[in-house]
């Protein structure tokens, strides 16, 4: 195992908390992992739900390479993150550099923007994943898809699964085993209803409003009104 592997979760306003810190649990415990949580700029983050803020050390211009990338998603925040050129180029740069790629939910959208899915398969969040073929990569509705280095991940919770999936691959299975029990990772929901494709119609429309619901709070957190064309296809 190689030592001092270094992990960069990067971070920006609206995020979904789980997507960085569901796999933070997971490969911060990996030996020798080190963990760089890092933003655009210094300072306070605002997760999507308006309730939990994270003051970010490192900025883009600090940190400029890594063995792991991790592109966590967000309710609406990707949509500005997606035109933020600043932040796909120091994407793209950081991704010479890696040994694993990855994204969590719409963090996929990121990496599509960049580039740097083009004509690789991909997954994202079950609703907005179509959008993925916009920036010329392949929606795939599987919970992991791994293209080469490029590992993406579904929705939310999917972000534990691909860390563990990930570590496998980096320090094994006893270790990712032990991993996963110090977390005391166990999953056993009450419903079947965590997958799109298990979802009955019903529920899945209780859902969209919720995502809906969701979105409006997040644009008045962050104030993209301007990206309402964007928000209105997604939801197509």
């Amino acid at each position: 195992m190689e030592e001092n592997i270094k992990i960069i979760i990067y971070l920006y306003n609206g995020i979904t908390m789980l997507d960085a810190i569901g796999p933070y649990e997971v490969l911060s415990k990996m030996t020798d992992a080190e963990v760089y949580f890092v933003a655009e700029k210094t300072g306070e983050v605002k997760a999507d739900s308006g309730f939990i803020d994270i003051n970010v050390k490192y900025s883009i211009d600090d940190l400029k390479s890594a063995d792991i990338l991790i592109i966590p998603g967000s309710t609406i925040g990707f949509i500005k993150e997606m035109k933020n050129n600043n932040v796909l180029k120091w994407i793209k740069e950081v991704d010479k550099t890696t040994k694993w790629t990855t994204s969590v939910c719409t963090g996929s959208m990121l990496l599509a923007s960049a580039g740097l899915l083009t004509g690789l398969k991909a997954t994202s969040h079950w609703k907005p994943i179509n959008l993925l073929s916009d920036f010329g990569a392949i929606p795939t509705r599987e919970r992991i898809v791994e293209q080469g280095k490029y590992i993406t991940a579904a929705g939310v919770s999917a972000g534990i699964d691909m860390a563990l999936y990930l570590s496998n691959k980096i320090v094994g299975e006893d270790e990712s085993k032990a991993i996963q029990l110090t977390i005391e990772y166990d999953p056993q929901p009450i419903f079947n209803s965590g997958n799109y494709s298990n979802a009955d119609e019903k529920i899945i429309k209780i859902s969209e409003n919720k995502l809906a619901r969701d979105a409006k709070k997040g644009l008045a957190l962050i104030g993209m009104i301007k990206n309402s064309k964007s928000i209105l296809k997604m939801s197509k």
